[in-house]
């Protein structure tokens, strides 16, 4: 599976696409922008993952002869056009948002400016990348969030929509703040922690629980966390925990990375008699770790009842962001090149408003207020225009233009966004390891104010139009709306 070509990971309708500009001889260069509309989870903000996956996707992308061959047996393309697909190299420009980075709606995360039947083809396997790898990230920063600086373990594989979604979403998880996962091949892949305890099969393959959690101290006394609620927990499993770190003690074994788990019942109420019963016997530093279809508002529920858990195993409701299982990214053609080399901005008209995309060839400007570093808003402008930090800008709302704000020339600092990946086919960027990735996002996360991050009615950071991006976008829509009355 770590082999599979992934060229075909794609629409038929992509093909049938490139299929119709190679034989109209259309070969103009485009650029399409990947945007999405809505943040994840009625959230302020979400997380771009998944770039370091579009750059191998991208370095690998070949049509084998198994390829062509299924391809001609489908009798939709005819042979020249198959014989172009043997030589296909990706040969244009990619520009992206690194991982990690806090993004939000409207704005590329990734820029293509390729030749149409290339940019067209690759359409497909980069947003079912980005989407899955940002949705994710995005769930796990809200659930770190959540638990207010206590570890959060991603637990999910066995629940994951396939072995995929629980490889690279334990691996977007980490990056949105996760302190390890249970899945071995992600830390393998990705060089990421992995951890973990035992099951309830284990105690009940044991003639009873003392022996069993005997048993697990004596394997592995270094990472001693038992699970105490097979039978009953604070009647029988938090006792015989303590009896066993009682004999590792004893025993002249240190106590370090140990504790117990609970995966049932009160969560609140089961930890705060359990650390009740642990002080009690002097195990003041013991770990109560929690699981069972824990989410970020749940833990946010159990953290403002007192819950006495420092250590959270977060499954089902992370690795498949189960109350918001789409992040809804987006590929939109914005421009056309013409012979003389200028890019002609192309919009998509629709009758709903937030659908009508920003055309041109763009970039952006992340706008920081300079006292605090935090983000003041999002500016979308040309890819050609720049600012002077020293002097006042006044940003606008681009759908309700009579909001607009005044930032004062030398309190705000200014951030270009998008950076190169490819340039003329050939790979520029390195993407650094998934831990350097999970440092940056947490300071990522920690330029959003906290009236974003909360759960409801979250603030909603700007995201607007320069005015030269505007002034086009009005014309455009001007003219088309002139033309539909003709």
């Amino acid at each position: 599976m770590s082999t599979m070509n992934l060229t075909l990971m794609t629409d038929l309708y992509e093909l049938t696409m490139m299929q119709g500009y190679f034989k109209t001889n259309s070969s103009e260069t485009v650029i399409f922008d990947v945007f999405y509309r809505k943040n994840p989870c009625d959230g302020g903000y979400a997380i771009t993952a998944g770039l370091e996956q579009v750059i191998d996707y991208i370095k690998n992308l070949r049509f084998s002869e198994e390829d062509i061959s299924y391809l001609r047996n489908l009798n939709i393309f005819e042979e020249d056009f198959l014989d172009y697909l043997k030589d296909f190299r990706f040969s244009g420009d990619i520009y992206a948002i690194p991982e990690g980075t806090i993004v939000f709606p409207r704005e590329p995360l990734l820029k293509v400016i390729a030749p149409i039947m290339e940019a067209q083809l690759i359409e497909t396997a980069i947003l079912t990348i980005i989407n899955h790898q940002s949705l994710i990230a995005t769930k796990a920063a809200r659930v770190v969030y959540a638990a207010k600086g206590d570890g959060i373990m991603e637990f999910g594989l066995r629940r994951a929509q396939g072995p995929d979604a629980g490889i690279y979403g334990a691996r977007a998880a980490v990056i949105g703040g996760c302190v390890g996962t249970s899945n071995v091949l992600t830390g393998q892949l990705f060089d990421v922690p992995v951890m973990g305890t035992h099951a309830h099969s284990w105690i009940m393959s044991f003639p009873d629980e003392y022996t069993a959690f005997k048993t697990y101290a004596k394997l592995y006394p270094n990472a001693c966390t038992l699970l105490v609620d097979t039978y009953d927990t604070l009647r029988s499993g938090v006792p015989n925990a303590i009896r066993v770190f009682n004999e590792m003690r004893e025993a002249g074994i240190p106590l370090k990375n140990y504790g117990i788990r609970l995966d049932s019942g009160d969560l609140a109420y089961m930890s705060k008699k359990a650390r009740k019963l642990l002080d009690a016997a002097g195990f003041e530093d013991a770990v109560i770790a929690a699981s069972s279809d824990l989410d970020e508002h749940l833990i946010y529920s159990l953290k403002n009842q007192g819950a006495a858990i420092s250590s959270w195993g977060v499954g089902t409701n992370l690795i498949t962001s189960k109350d918001c299982p789409a992040f809804g990214g987006v590929y939109k053609l914005a421009a056309i090149q013409n012979e003389q080399g200028e890019f002609i901005p192309k919009i998509k008209l629709s009758e709903n408003t937030e659908k009508i995309t920003n055309p041109g060839n763009k970039t952006i400007y992340r706008i920081y207020d300079k006292q605090y570093h935090k983000i003041r808003a999002d500016l979308i402008c040309l890819a050609d225009e720049t600012f002077d930090a020293k002097k006042d800008m006044i940003i606008f709302d681009p759908l309700e233009t009579w909001k607009k704000t005044k930032i004062k020339g030398g309190t705000y600092e200014l951030r270009e966004l998008l950076v190169p990946i490819f340039q003329k086919g050939e790979c520029v960027y390195t993407s650094p390891s998934v831990m350097e990735i999970r440092d940056y996002c947490t300071q990522e996360k920690d330029t959003i104010w906290d009236e974003t991050k909360r759960f409801y009615n979250p603030h909603q950071v700007y995201v607007d139009l320069s005015d030269r991006l505007y002034k086009i976008k009005s014309d455009l829509l001007e003219q088309m709306s002139m033309d539909a009355l003709k």
